[in-house]
């Protein structure tokens, strides 16, 4: 199926989802799920349209973006650097694996309770929670694509007279790569759910906090531009992290819209033809 077609289609799976949301909710269906109370696409775009001429909604997008892109970048070099190195070293293992493993089942909006306790704003409470969400992905996918690596490449760099950087440089980290970013594209989904979450528990600002307050004063158009921002943001940032990997990866063969070659059959093999023996020479008979 070629792209144009597959644009199309997406957008009418979208069209088709608003639609049914639109007569559920208009018609007031109140089956096993309940759409009685809630709002209609009509009234949620006309409050996304109020919202977009406010100031106040600009600046709970530039905060929760703000804190989003700081932490997932410390993330980002925390993870690939620390799983670096716990695959790499052993000593580096043997300290700091223990102490991963412990904290790592841990939810990262759990922590609420440790960044009030330790950072002195909100603001940095919430950018240590967003950072620790993404570490660990980032952290483990680094770690098993590292160690997933042949040791053959290494040993070819060491043969060519390179040290440990340019292994580092020219073997483990290119080779990594796709690993590190599977790593990352998780780590980006996950650094939406607890941002968004430790706005609504201790933020001032941000698209979970005015999510929440529009909750709380029963306006419930306003709940669900504050989840359509949610999704259109993490879409966007999905997305650019996944065109990031790309470009890094261009040498990488691409299979995805690539339609599937077709199956050939191979000729069955014909066995040989039995070797027949040769007639025996009839010995001449001297007389």
């Amino acid at each position: 199926m070629s792209g144009r077609w597959s644009i199309v289609l997406r957008a009418l799976s979208l069209v088709a989802a608003l639609g049914i949301w639109q007569l559920l909710t208009a018609f007031d269906i109140n089956l096993w799920l309940r759409f009685e109370q809630f709002p209609t696409v009509i009234d949620v775009a006309r409050a996304f349209g109020g919202r977009l001429g406010s100031d106040a909604y600009w600046q709970d997008l530039t905060d929760s973006l703000t804190r989003i892109i700081t932490g997932f970048a410390l993330a980002a070099v925390l993870g690939i650097t620390v799983g670096t190195a716990v695959a790499r070293s052993r000593l580096a293992s043997d300290l700091l694996g223990p102490v991963l493993e412990v904290i790592r089942p841990v939810p990262a909006i759990a922590l609420v309770p440790v960044a009030i306790l330790l950072f002195p704003s909100n603001e940095q409470g919430i950018v240590f929670i967003t950072c620790t969400a993404a570490f660990f992905p980032v952290m483990v996918s680094t770690r098993h694509a590292v160690r997933a690596l042949t040791p053959v490449w290494e040993e070819t760099v060491l043969t060519m007279g390179g040290g440990r950087w340019r292994i580092l440089g020219s073997v483990v980290l290119p080779g990594a790569l796709p690993g590190i970013l599977g790593g990352l594209s998780v780590g980006i989904g996950v650094s939406w759910i607890c941002v968004i979450s430790a706005e609504m528990i201790s933020g001032e600002y941000g698209v979970g906090y005015r999510t929440w307050q529009d909750y709380t004063v029963v306006d419930y158009p306003g709940v669900f531009v504050g989840m359509a921002t949610i999704g259109l943001l993490g879409w966007i940032t999905s997305t650019a992290v996944e065109l990031l990997g790309r470009r890094l990866t261009r040498w990488l063969p691409r299979t995805e819209n690539r339609p599937p070659s077709p199956v050939r059959h191979r000729p069955r093999a014909v066995p040989p033809p039995a070797a027949v023996p040769a007639p025996l020479a009839k010995e001449r008979v001297h007389p």
